[in-house]
């Protein structure tokens, strides 16, 4: 009796162990496949390239590779000679412009106070017009003047934000032409993280929800919430050809990988004394929340960012 109580009871626990064992991998499993989070996870920032808006030889550059500054800190310096002459050569163009409408209004005023019997309605006419086109050209004499003191002003290339120096392709003596980036700044106050989530596990992250961000290789942990989703990706299976027609992709692949879309995830706090750098890798969980006092759930966004709830049947 003893023997099969043993036997028994050695069956129980390894029956007992093996549910266990099922439970938790299904528990895992769940967890992995299910649960609204993704190592694909990438900390993003803003990047302004910085480009000049005038051309000209760099005279001096004043900030180095990577190194902090504060918005309206001077980059570089392109040679203002150039910007100082057409300024001076804009300024006398006003004066001559601003004498000359001075002359046509003596000349108009003179012939308005005369009679009709000693100048004729047509030269009186004519010199009225002359006066009016007289300050056309001073008004667009003093746009030019303008324009030549803002090239001036722009010759000084500033940050316009607080931030890093990045890839600097500048040096003096380089040409600087207009619109063509020479360095780039990463803005210090625009940090976000991107999250890249597999499809089906979209309707467990809404706006709003909190998320944890682990960067790899550290042991901090960031707090932050889901600020939007987005709504399309690149099909690569349907390109275009060149008369914009649909190129779809004759073969199939039997295993289909899920897709993963974006989601952008906004820090509440910037972390203190910890380097971050654009570009790193990160883990990110979603944790989705229930309106508890209503037991309503959310439901997925919806493409106008609104939450539509349904109740939950208790």
């Amino acid at each position: 009796m003893k023997f099969y109580l043993k036997r028994l009871f050695r069956i129980l626990i390894t029956l007992a162990l093996a549910a266990a064992a099922v439970f938790l991998a299904q528990k895992l499993w769940v967890r992995y496949m299910d649960s609204p989070w993704t190592r694909d996870g990438r900390v993003r920032a803003d990047v302004v390239n910085i480009a000049p808006d005038v051309a000209g030889l760099v005279m001096k550059v004043a900030v180095r590779d990577n190194q902090f500054v504060h918005r309206g800190d001077v980059l570089f310096q392109i040679d203002p000679e150039h910007f100082r002459h057409a300024v001076a050569e804009a300024n006398a163009i006003v004066n001559q412009r601003k004498a000359a409408l001075q002359m046509k209004r003596n000349q108009a005023q003179r012939r308005a106070s005369l009679d009709d019997e000693v100048i004729s309605r047509e030269n009186r006419e004519d010199t009225d017009l002359g006066a009016v086109a007289a300050k056309a050209d001073y008004e667009a004499a003093l746009v030019t003047l303008e324009k030549a003191q803002l090239d001036l002003t722009r010759s000084t290339v500033r940050s316009p934000v607080d931030g890093w120096v990045s890839n600097l392709l500048v040096r003096p003596g380089d040409y600087a032409q207009v619109g063509a980036a020479k360095l780039a700044i990463i803005d210090q106050h625009s940090f976000w993280v991107y999250g890249y989530f597999e499809e089906h596990k979209l309707p467990l992250v809404h706006v709003g929800d909190a998320a944890e961000i682990q960067l790899l290789g550290t042991g901090r942990r960031l707090q932050g919430h889901v600020e939007s989703i987005a709504m399309g990706i690149t099909d690569r299976d349907n390109p275009t050809d060149v008369r914009l027609l649909a190129n779809v992709n004759p073969s199939f692949n039997w295993v289909r990988l899920s897709q993963r879309v974006p989601v952008r995830i906004q820090l509440d706090e910037l972390p203190r004394n910890l380097t971050l750098v654009a570009g790193m890798t990160c883990s990110v969980v979603v944790k989705p929340s229930l309106v508890l006092d209503s037991k309503v759930a959310r439901s997925p966004v919806t493409q106008s960012g609104a939450r539509p709830s349904a109740k939950v049947k208790s």
